[in-house]
């Protein structure tokens, strides 16, 4: 297998990285629903939005008004309302019609410097920046062929490389759907090619993406670490392990395939093309082409690790440090123009999560004057529900939303929420970030609505990508009846060996605890 989809220059692995990646960053951060709905289901929604207004109006306490504010988000968010907009209207009703016009003009004035202004949102910037500037390098072609030949050599290897890749390059540039695209016409005529099946094929790649929302840097953990007031490097660092996991099970799902079902990946007399023998000086060649990732990745975790940094500082001096590697990538190829287009859409990917968390800080002010969460917190714990039964029900939960909304929006609508509860479960923040993390990666995947299944399904219409082979969305969903099992099992591994995820952030404070003693 080559990377030939792929070139090793700037230009045109930029391309294909940027473009998905703003839209990712941008468009879709902007919208709740994944698929515009018709007109039927918009004259429903509508005559549902009057019916909550008039239940908010002629509610008799505070909790129902609440109860009836996040109906209409939810209605919003369906109807493609941007999420910003989405979470501020209703709040702003339901503080006008519980408060008056004094206390909504109060959080007018002062949600969106509060929102904002916490220094665990000024590293977003910097990470946003160094993943746009690693899409302008061409680091994914690199990426991508670094694991193709460094896993070609096992049963399924290319399959395995293919998930190895889609989890870097899913950490690094922020946006699981950006990588996704990339991925899939780089990644599936490739696997074609090689006899895999279509099936696994396809759901190789769409699987792929799901660590990257963990393994720092992660936008959305510092999302959630705004919201849940928790420490941003801690929350990172608490990613990082389930993030590798979860990627090294579905690269030994995909091994156990190649072992087991040798048909499905091309495998021995099922191979269709001579595999090409890859040597060790290539492999190390490979990891040459590379090194600036790792060191990426060594500036931000060292910084973080040793102390000398903190995460605000980690991030910019690894965005800085990514400014330069892509400038020397792209040295023949305008490098001032690529840097300047990173900086473009991190600005305008910047703005748009931003308006997200204003929204979101309205949110918040509206559950604090209805009083809905306590409500919330009593109800659930008067189910009598232990820890383990709270979380399943969570994953029904998020699971259902995942159909209809982007990890993002479900976040927003429930952690402020559910965040009251958690003590009462005892269930550790820390922990709880990276799991609805990745319910919500999962949701972005889980049939019948899943938009990484639809954006895989279209690539695979490219006839470059499915090289004559006709690859159905019900192909799409039957890879997702194979692949989604795995992610379940390592969510309930996850529940019950909660350690994964908090000891690296334990580590983290330990080391920088003797660093400020000595």
């Amino acid at each position: 297998m080559t990377a030939s989809k792929l070139t090793t220059g700037g230009s045109t692995a930029a391309a294909d990285a940027q473009q998905p990646s703003s839209l990712a960053a941008g468009t879709l951060l902007r919208t709740g629903n994944r698929r515009k709905p018709g007109k039927t289901a918009l004259i429903v929604c509508f005559v549902l939005l009057a019916v909550c207004l008039g239940g908010f109006f002629t509610s008799s306490s505070g909790p129902v008004a609440g109860l009836w504010c996040v109906a209409m988000m939810i209605l919003l968010m369906f109807m493609s309302v941007p999420v910003a907009f989405s979470l501020a209207i209703p709040s702003l009703i339901g503080v006008y019609g519980l408060a008056g016009v004094p206390a909504m003009t109060n959080i007018l004035a002062t949600s969106p410097f509060n929102a904002v202004s916490s220094w665990t949102y000024s590293v977003l910037p910097m990470f946003i920046f160094m993943g746009m500037l690693l899409a302008q390098s061409g680091m994914a072609a690199r990426i991508y062929r670094a694991t193709d030949r460094w896993f070609s050599w096992l049963p399924g290897g290319i399959g395995i490389g293919t998930t190895a890749a889609g989890a870097g390059l899913a950490s690094v540039s922020g946006s699981t759907i950006g990588m996704t695209y990339t991925l899939g016409r780089a990644g599936i005529p490739e696997m074609l090619k090689a006899g895999f099946d279509k099936r696994v094929a396809v759901g190789a790649v769409i699987v792929s993406g799901l660590p990257g929302g963990l393994i720092p840097p992660s936008i959305l953990l510092v999302v959630y670490a705004g919201i849940a007031s928790v420490p941003v490097g801690p929350q990172l660092m608490a990613g990082a392990v389930p993030g590798i996991l979860i990627a090294a099970t579905f690269g030994l799902f995909i091994l156990c395939l190649g072992i087991f079902a040798p048909k499905l990946v091309g495998r021995g007399k099922y191979a269709t093309v001579e595999k090409e023998k890859v040597t060790w000086g290539q492999r190390f060649q490979s990891l040459g082409e590379i090194w600036g990732f790792p060191l990426i990745m060594f500036v931000l975790f060292g910084g973080m690790f040793s102390g000398a940094f903190t995460p605000t500082e980690a991030g910019a001096a690894a965005a800085l440090t990514a400014m330069l590697l892509t400038l020397w990538y792209t040295r023949k190829d305008n490098p001032i123009g690529n840097v300047s287009r990173a900086a473009v859409s991190t600005v305008s990917s910047t703005a748009a999560i931003f308006f997200i968390i204003i929204g979101a800080e309205m949110l918040t002010k509206l559950l604090a004057i209805t009083g809905l969460a306590p409500v919330i917190t009593e109800f659930i714990t008067g189910l009598g529900l232990n820890r383990v039964g709270f979380l399943l029900v969570l994953v029904v939960l998020y699971v259902f939303m995942g159909m209809f909304f982007d990890t993002l929006s479900m976040m927003l609508l429930t952690i402020p929420i559910l965040l009251p509860t958690l003590a009462a479960m005892d269930v550790s923040p820390l922990w709880f970030g990276v799991f609805v993390v990745l319910l919500g990666e999962l949701g972005m995947i889980t049939p019948p609505v899943g938009i990484l299944s639809f954006i895989v399904h279209n690539i695979a219409k490219n006839p470059e990508v499915n090289v004559g082979h006709t690859i159905t969305l019900k192909d799409i969903f039957t890879a997702l009846l194979w692949f989604l099992p795995v992610a379940v099992l390592f969510l309930i591994l996850m529940i019950a060996v909660p350690q994964m995820t908090e000891w690296l952030p334990d580590l983290l404070e330990r080391t920088a605890g003797s660093t400020a003693t000595q």
